[in-house]
């Protein structure tokens, strides 16, 4: 483990995103210590894209259930765009679709709300250091997810499933999530319109009579 004097000459500067208050409180006081300091704070996903790229974090603890855009979407665009920056989920969802493409997506890490203020500092130095920051048990359902991706659509539960594109996939996560078609609009960057003939050809795929039925479908299999 690296200890604080190590580190003395070098602070860990974090951003947190998440839209509750009280939560963002209770991580500052966590990450409380002479090597870290919380250097921003966004509580929704549009504030999270104007600010983090100006204040470019060490860390960045990005919640998932986010105002307008869920925070995987967030993570989607900032991590090209900052390289430098450790993405961590730190959420209340242990789904494994959320896990999955977090770390698609560029994240650095996943932890959820229920770990104990030393274990989120200590989450935070290994981040700043280049680890992954998660669970040992959520990591290893992590491969084993990720392993069971790389065999190809043939080996999924439901076949019909594997014949969706890249995009529609994309689209049912979201769908499955919940989001309007206005919000995965934003998320995926792409007109309503559009995402309106991605769902109609995900039904038609899928032989379904209604987006609950795909939804479900989409979470029972993948």
């Amino acid at each position: 483990m690296v200890t604080v004097t190590a580190r003395a000459t070098r602070t860990i500067r974090v951003m947190i995103v998440d839209d509750h208050e009280l939560v963002r409180s209770a991580v500052r006081q966590a990450l409380t210590a002479p090597d870290v300091e919380v250097v921003a704070e966004a509580a929704t996903a549009e504030e999270a894209l104007t600010l983090a790229p100006n204040v470019r974090p060490d860390v960045l603890l990005l919640d998932i259930d986010l105002p307008g855009r869920d925070g995987v979407s967030v993570v989607r665009e900032l991590a090209p765009r900052l390289p430098e920056t450790r993405i961590v989920m730190l959420t209340v969802s242990k789904a494994d679709h959320h896990i999955l493409d977090a770390i698609r997506y560029g994240a650095s890490g996943y932890l959820t709300k229920e770990l104990s203020p030393n274990a989120l500092l200590c989450a935070v130095r290994s981040a700043a250091d280049g680890e992954l920051a998660m669970p040992r048990r959520m990591a290893a359902r992590l491969i084993h997810r990720l392993v069971e991706t790389s065999r190809g659509p043939e080996t999924t539960a439901d076949p019909a499933l594997a014949s969706l594109s890249d995009r529609e996939l994309e689209v049912l996560r979201l769908l499955a999530d919940g989001h309007t078609d206005r919000e995965m609009a934003e998320a995926l960057m792409i007109s309503p319109r559009t995402v309106e003939s991605h769902v109609s050809s995900i039904l038609h795929k899928l032989e379904a009579r209604n987006r609950a039925e795909v939804a479900r479908r989409y979470c029972e299999h993948v």
